[in-house]
């Protein structure tokens, strides 16, 4: 990672006017030059100077921290009773004066009308910053000019954005600042104990015992281990952003401050209980989750983990799967489980075990390159009514950056202002008590930009506007899937998915194909042909029809289409249909009902989405496979019911993302060409086909001779970049229709697709057999470049 212009500005941690380092505590109690006790200066920069200390009011007011009366701590280092005034971070609302009287005539009782409380007390309190510079410590013991992501700086970038906004009060800070600043958290050393709440002890003493390793033990570790470096100084650098992690939670809880952000590092949401991975050593949010839980009782006994990292957080939901109050809510990418850290555990249907059935919340994005509209859907639709029905007393973000845009790692386009606009929502939940612990996020300025707007959020700033809201078409597809599952443990999450299995066993599409199956036959006299192919004899089974003359010497049209499309007007709690407010949309029977009237012979395949082996009600993905079986059926059916017969003319004609088996069919068979006619396709907003060859460098010429290709007028292929620039002829004859849907374009286009059939099949009815092939082959070399 190319690091910013100004990189030796801001690695200048301690300008000349910081005088030398000053005293901070450590594991053993000590002042040593470096956390754990070492004296080699060329491991980490200088210690923090006095622009990094809190000032002594707030430094006391954050020490020590103790837990409500009558609430066991087992053990856990306390907490100090609250300060007894705002001034010191106290919430005392005994300061602001109560109505003792009503008017005369008014509708609210004395119960309901005395006793409230005026002003704004919540407002009187600052946001909280946690921030030390020994943190940085934790770095690669032989860096390379290849950059690691997780690299120091990104702690200080952010810090430093903060400082230019005026938001810290800090020697380094723009001036003046803002009227409240930042209220600094001191982090520490988290205990043995606390980190073990989720951590196993071996796990523990792992961490700990890299501070003795030599340098070269350290690489070799580093190349054994997951995802992840180590240094003298990583187990310091650990302790320390635990330790921050919780202090900053116990700080909200307690409304010390009413909100505030943990810059801190390492990150953690991947670390599990006896494993680092993914840059994690300790799991710092869950770590601090635990801690609030037990030393404030029931004060802070449900708590929602929200994590909005490009990675699914695996750590944060293996320590809470079974946990009935702890709500961990995840948006990432996920890929079909290929992206990191990878396996199924990501996906929308682990909902948790056990007593924590319904709390754990995956909303995993089928591919990286999603954008504000897709988050801000997914926290319309999922996460806020959720969390608000859960009704957390804590809310804590795992607040990884590296969904932002520019983030390479990422790949998404996430913005500061939708970052801020997710917080202010969140401020909505557990009286506003929200804290904010940094993740991941590799690109130095966008974690800074997006870390700046999520702060200001906090502080008060509303947010700024959204540029994109519409969400994409997946993003609505997956929001969908997940409220499906996560409706049978919500009560605000519609429609309801079956909840008996069992009763629902009949898909429609196989019902809707047994029908098209009975009225092609009697109207046309198609019958099944059967395929005697054992990879795919079972998933088309039934699914291709033809009619007697198929084999004979007339024209053959061959049609590959997706299922008909159906819609209707579900029950917006049940979710169920009722059968006389649905409609089928089977415009193809208009194409085989002329072909046939024409005297044509029609082949008609259907391609259905999901092969039915057993009866079930569950929810099913498209066949992964179904491309490749695609396919395989159309070469079957070229080979032993298409080219062997005497067709006088070939067409083919492609509906939805079945056309797949017809272009690569054409690009597959050399000799294909001679004997085909025309191809038609019908793609509305699916992928564009394209047909080319390596080898035949004159097909994408013939194709875009010999097809009409049906688009919609919003499809991305009409983008180009300067908007003049004509699509690739290997695209074939584009048409941009009026129409988006596949079965209005079918309709419309109709009537000019059988005049384009028809008269391509007559113009070769005079022609002799020598002929045909000849004309084609002309055709073929005439499309192919000449040399100059």
């Amino acid at each position: 990672m190319a690091a910013q212009e100004d990189e030796d500005t801001v690695m200048g941690e301690a300008g000349p006017h910081n005088p030398g380092p000053a005293p901070l505590q450590h594991l053993n109690g000590g002042t040593p030059g470096h956390i754990n006790g070492g004296s080699d200066p060329s491991l980490a920069p200088p210690l923090m100077g006095p622009s990094m200390k809190l000032p002594v009011q707030t430094a006391t007011a954050m020490q020590n921290p103790q837990p409500p009366a009558g609430v066991d701590n087992g053990g856990v280092s306390p907490t100090k009773s609250l300060p007894k005034s705002l001034d010191s971070g106290e919430l005392n609302t005994d300061d602001y004066p109560k109505t003792d009287s009503l008017e005369e005539g008014s509708d609210w009782s004395d119960t309901e009308g005395a006793n409230t409380t005026w002003g704004l007390p919540l407002t009187q309190l600052p946001s909280g910053l946690c921030y030390d510079v020994q943190m940085r410590y934790h770095c690669e013991v032989r860096p390379t000019t290849d950059v690691h992501p997780e690299d120091p700086r990104r702690i200080y970038y952010i810090f430093k954005e903060l400082c230019r906004a005026g938001l810290v009060d800090d020697p380094e800070s723009s001036r003046p600042l803002v009227t409240r600043p930042l209220q600094r958290i001191s982090a520490r050393n988290a205990t043995e104990e606390e980190i073990s709440l989720v951590h196993t002890p071996d796990h523990y003493a792992f961490v700990e015992s890299t501070k003795d390793m030599s340098d070269d033990e350290l690489i070799d570790l580093e190349r054994t281990r997951d995802s992840i470096y180590f240094n003298k100084l990583t187990f310091a650098s650990s302790l320390l952003s635990v330790g921050g992690a919780i202090e900053t939670c116990l700080a909200v809880a307690t409304r010390k401050v009413k909100n505030a952000i943990a810059v801190i590092r390492p990150p953690g949401h991947h670390a599990e209980d006896d494993k680092t991975m993914g840059f994690c050593l300790f799991n710092n949010v869950s770590v601090a989750a635990r801690v609030c839980q037990r030393q404030l009782g029931e004060s802070c006994r449900k708590i929602l983990i929200l994590d909005w990292d490009v990675h699914h957080g695996n750590g944060i939901q293996k320590a809470f799967y079974d946990n009935p109050n702890i709500l961990y809510i995840s948006l990432h990418v996920y890929n079909d489980g290929k992206y990191y850290p990878g396996g199924v555990e990501g996906d929308w249907d682990h909902c948790g075990a056990g007593a924590g059935l319904g709390r754990n919340v995956n909303i995993p994005w089928p591919s990286q390159g999603m954008g504000d509209g897709d988050y801000m859907y997914a926290f319309q639709q999922v996460v806020m009514p959720i969390a608000q029905e859960f009704n957390p007393d804590l809310v804590i973000v795992a607040s990884g950056f590296d969904a932002a845009a520019g983030d390479e790692l990422g790949g998404c386009f996430v913005t500061p202002s939708c970052y801020a606009h997710m917080t202010h929502l969140l401020m909505t939940l557990a009286n506003g008590k929200v804290a904010v612990c940094l993740e991941g996020g590799y690109n130095l300025r966008s974690i800074s930009k997006s870390a700046l707007a999520v702060t200001k959020t906090l502080m008060g700033e509303p947010p700024d506007r959204l540029h994109s809201t519409a969400p994409s078409i997946s993003a609505i597809e997956t929001v969908r899937r997940v409220i499906m599952i996560q409706s049978r443990f919500w009560s605000s999450m519609y429609p309801k998915a079956p909840q008996d299995e069992g009763l629902w066993t009949d898909r429609l599409h196989d019902v809707i194909r047994a029908y098209q199956t009975k009225q092609l036959y009697e109207n046309y006299k198609l019958t099944s042909l059967y395929i005697y192919r054992t990879a795919i004899s079972k998933s088309f089974e039934n699914q291709v029809l033809a009619t007697p003359n198929y084999y004979q010497r007339n024209p053959l049209l061959v049609i590959f289409h997706d299922p008909p499309e159906i819609k209707g007007l579900p029950h917006p709690i049940t979710n169920k249909l009722e059968a006389h407010n649905c409609w089928l949309a089977d415009a193809m029977k208009d194409y085989i009902g002329w072909a046939v009237g024409k005297g044509y012979a029609v082949i008609d395949v259907n391609i259905p989405k999901h092969v039915t082996l057993e009866p079930s009600g569950k929810y099913e993905e498209e066949e992964d496979n179904r491309p490749t079986a695609t396919e395989e059926l159309a070469g079957y059916l070229w080979d032993n019911y298409i080219e062997p017969n005497d067709a006088t003319e070939i067409f083919f004609l492609g509906i939805g993302n079945a056309f797949y088996g017809v272009a690569n069919l054409l690009i597959n068979r050399d000799t294909l060409y001679k004997r085909v006619n025309g191809v038609v396709s019908f793609v509305a907003e699916n992928p564009v086909r394209a047909v080319a060859s390596h080898t035949q460098v004159w097909l994408s010429r013939w194709y875009k001779d010999n097809s009409l290709v049906f688009v919609s007028h919003a499809h991305g292929v009409w983008n180009t970049d300067d908007n003049r620039r004509k699509p690739s002829k290997r695209y074939g004859h584009l048409i941009q229709s009026s129409k988006s849907g596949l079965s209005e374009m079918l309709v419309n286009h109709k009537d000019e697709v059988f005049r384009w059939i028809e008269e391509r099949a007559d113009d070769q009815e005079g022609e002799s057999e020598e002929e045909k092939p000849r004309r084609t082959t002309i055709k073929a070399a005439e499309a192919f470049p000449k040399p100059n």
